[in-house]
């Protein structure tokens, strides 16, 4: 597994674990306080996972759209819903040990709807940062210089040797067959061997073709 991925999957592990920690807490507050505002009692406990379901819902349609790339000027309609949706559970938490005059009990039920108003602001960002960030490369291996190929040999000056018609008919037809099978001329001392003849021979046949 690449560190990316690991990245994305811890801070999207955080941010579920503290959706479920504001749900949890949030639960038996806000059940507590519509009791104490009169709420009958088979409503009470549906008000507080309709706000924390909407939380969670929109963290998870954030993590998905941060995750392909999506600006985040496209997803303002969707943030500010659930900063308004952290907000308001962060109310209904502390809003009964506030009534009750339990300030202590207030502050620690107001730790988990922080953190989830934190974490659903920074999470998509760096869930974004995470999709746009330039991926490191290798540089390419620099292929091994080939050997430079040796430097031909300057031709050397016919000697003034007397060349036999017929020889020369001759090495102009191995010439002709040696450039149609290999493609290129032929050199004084394959003629030399093809003609069985000696150098200084071959060579004036060579400059004579």
């Amino acid at each position: 597994m690449t560190e990316d991925r690991i990245a994305q999957r811890t801070v999207t592990a955080v941010m579920i674990v503290i959706a479920l920690l504001a749900f949890v807490f949030s639960f038996g507050n806000v059940w507590a306080l519509a009791l104490r505002l009169g709420v009958p009692g088979p409503i009470a406990p549906l008000i507080a996972p309709m706000v924390d379901l909407s939380v969670v819902g929109l963290l998870v349609a954030l993590r998905y759209l941060s995750l392909r790339g999506v600006p985040a000027d496209e997803l303002t309609a969707a943030t500010r819903l659930m900063h308004f949706s952290g907000l308001l559970t962060l109310a209904l938490n502390v809003a009964e040990p506030l009534i009750a005059g339990h300030y202590g009990r207030a502050a620690v039920d107001a730790v988990a709807p922080l953190l989830l108003l934190g974490w659903g602001a920074v999470g998509p960002q760096l869930l974004r940062a995470f999709h746009t960030a330039p991926q490191q490369t290798a540089p390419a291996p620099v292929p091994p210089a080939e050997p430079a190929a040796p430097a031909a040999a300057p031709p050397l000056p016919a000697p003034d040797v007397k060349v036999p018609e017929p020889l020369l008919a001759e090495a102009r037809s191995i010439a002709s067959s040696h450039r149609a099978e290999h493609g290129d001329a032929i050199t004084p001392a394959q003629l030399k061997t093809r003609l069985g003849v000696g150098l200084p021979m071959a060579t004036a046949l060579h400059a004579a073709l």
